[in-house]
């Protein structure tokens, strides 16, 4: 499995560096990014939460690079009774549109186990 989320690059924004239209991304669409990761968890039945950015970008090439970002893990069950929270990290990929209007994210690829022989 691997996950990708696309954002629209507001027009205020394309005057900037890239570095910072990627924070403003972030910060604008916190739970939207909650969203985006909870995807890899959601076997688990935790949803991520506070995504923030945790280290700044890295650009492999003009348009293309990988951060980290930190969320919290949060893990709820009424019927178990079940409410836990942990700090976690991933690292993402982005890359920018050729005319600077989107951004892609993609997450890493976790494979799915398979089924197991009888």
């Amino acid at each position: 499995m691997q996950e990708s989320w696309k954002f629209s690059i507001p027009n205020q924004l394309l005057s900037k560096d890239l570095r910072e239209v990627l924070q403003k991304i972030l910060e604008e669409n916190e739970k939207e990014m909650g969203i985006f990761l909870s995807y890899y968890f959601k076997k688990e039945g935790a949803v991520t939460e506070k995504v923030q950015l945790h280290t700044l970008p890295d650009f492999k090439e003009k348009l293309k690079g990988n951060f980290w970002v930190s969320f919290d893990l949060v893990y709820y069950n009424a019927c178990l009774n079940i409410h836990e929270q942990n700090r976690d990290k991933m690292e993402l990929s982005f890359e920018f549109g050729a005319d600077l209007t989107s951004l892609q994210l993609t997450g890493p690829y976790w494979p799915e186990r398979e089924m197991d022989e009888i």
